[in-house]
């Protein structure tokens, strides 16, 4: 199989990472869901469904998020079950963001 140019291999690459991740989003932890956004993100921005503008938007949006569960667990290290919903939201939320963004017909 013969691939062309660097944005099909980064692709490649890029899925590649992604393949060893879990699929069900329950079954991941919040770091696992923050990695693969952050890929989804990457790889829009690569292909070229985002642009760079929305990209930052969305990172900005993910430091957010790793920045609450870092207060979260500041106290006792871990993740109470509300603590835990709360971050579940915030990914769900910036899940539709990301795809909304990458789905809306713009280009570089």
């Amino acid at each position: 199989m013969w691939i062309r140019g660097r944005r099909a291999l980064g692709t490649l690459v890029l899925a590649a990472g992604l393949a060893g991740l879990p699929a069900d989003s329950a079954s991941a932890g919040p770091d696992a869901r923050e990695a693969r956004q952050r890929g989804r993100i990457a790889a829009g921005l690569h292909d070229g469904s985002l642009t760079r503008g929305e990209a930052a938007r969305l990172r900005a949006e993910q430091a957010r998020i790793e920045r609450r569960e870092r207060r979260f667990r500041r106290d006792d290290g871990r993740l109470g079950p509300r603590e835990r919903a709360r971050l579940d939201r915030s990914l769900d939320r910036s899940a539709r963001h990301i795809g909304r963004a990458r789905h809306n017909a713009r280009e570089q």
